[in-house]
């Protein structure tokens, strides 16, 4: 078991909350074995929304192995990071700033909170465009990298503004976890997948399903969950009970895409994932259902 604490500072924006919680959480019911903990320097904190969140636990005296400790923004961050519960919080992340086996998140203004205690000293960060000075100020041994989604620097992470921090809580959770929790998560929660801080596009597995048609989303739901597998379209449709040609415009109409290069598109990012894990590019292509490297690649150039 994995424990997560959420360090709750004064002036709480509260989606720098939610959503990465809830992407812990949902991969706790994959299976993932994440214990929540949410701790402050006070019993209630105020929030971005002028409503209060009470039943804040006291910030530990020690910290669990392996424990992962995030930190989400304020608003405004400048006033609230002034106030004496910021400046206990700051102490606090000093004090324990070189524990071993801990992992620290930051995200938006609170990776400004982890920049004051010099857990970014000599590492990598970033966090919201507009509070980027006021980081470098605050580190500056550190590196701050501009129009990043996030950035993972060996313990330390930081999200750029908000909904960043949901993108850097579906990373954590494929690298803590597994990436195919990470999938599910994002899919659950219907937002993009970005593998790494340098991956900005859409994922295959969550591509093309901005849709409501539910025929064409139970295709779908087929070929993800065995994209190894030939689906030949006369198949594909039975089991959705629509006729191969409606299925065919399904695909065209709502989703912009063929169902071959769809199910193409998925083959190829499942190869990269066998890659990625130390598999030849030939083994990689077979796992993935190609019958070939060489018929992998007239695949990628075709997707390309």
């Amino acid at each position: 078991m994995r424990d997560i604490y959420f360090v709750l500072p004064p002036g709480l924006l509260l989606l720098d909350l939610a959503g990465p919680a809830d992407a812990f959480r949902l991969a706790g019911e994959q299976g993932a074995g994440f214990r929540l903990h949410y701790v402050g320097a006070a019993a209630e904190v105020d929030t971005s929304l002028g409503l209060p969140l009470g039943g804040v636990g006291p910030l530990p005296d020690a910290l669990p192995d392996g424990a992962l400790v995030v930190v989400p923004g304020s608003t405004p961050s400048a006033e609230a990071h002034a106030r004496p519960e910021a400046r206990r919080i700051v102490a606090w992340l000093a004090a324990r700033r070189a524990q071993a086996g801990v992992r620290w998140a930051g995200i938006c203004s609170g990776s400004l909170l982890l920049a004051e205690a010099g857990l970014f000293d000599g590492r990598s960060c970033t966090s919201h465009h507009s509070l980027l000075d006021r980081l470098r100020a605050l580190a500056p041994a550190a590196r701050v990298l501009e129009n990043r989604v996030f950035v993972d620097d060996g313990p330390c992470s930081s999200s750029a503004g908000i909904t960043a921090g949901v993108d850097l809580a579906l990373h954590l959770i494929g690298v803590l976890a597994d990436s195919a929790v990470a999938r599910e998560v994002a899919r659950e929660m219907v937002v993009y997948f970005r593998r790494s801080s340098q991956d900005p596009e859409l994922s295959p597995w969550l591509a093309w399903r901005n849709h409501l048609h539910p025929a064409l989303h139970r295709a779908q739901d087929l070929i993800c969950a065995d994209p190894v597998r030939d689906w030949p379209l006369e198949e594909l449709a039975g089991k959705v009970h629509v006729s191969a040609r409606h299925l065919s415009r399904l695909f065209r109409d709502h989703a912009g895409v063929s169902a071959h290069d769809y199910h193409r598109a998925l083959r190829l990012a499942l190869a990269r994932q066998w890659r990625a894990g130390g598999l030849g590019k030939e083994k990689a292509a077979l796992a993935a259902g190609f019958s070939s490297a060489r018929q992998m690649d007239r695949a990628a150039c075709l997707h390309d």
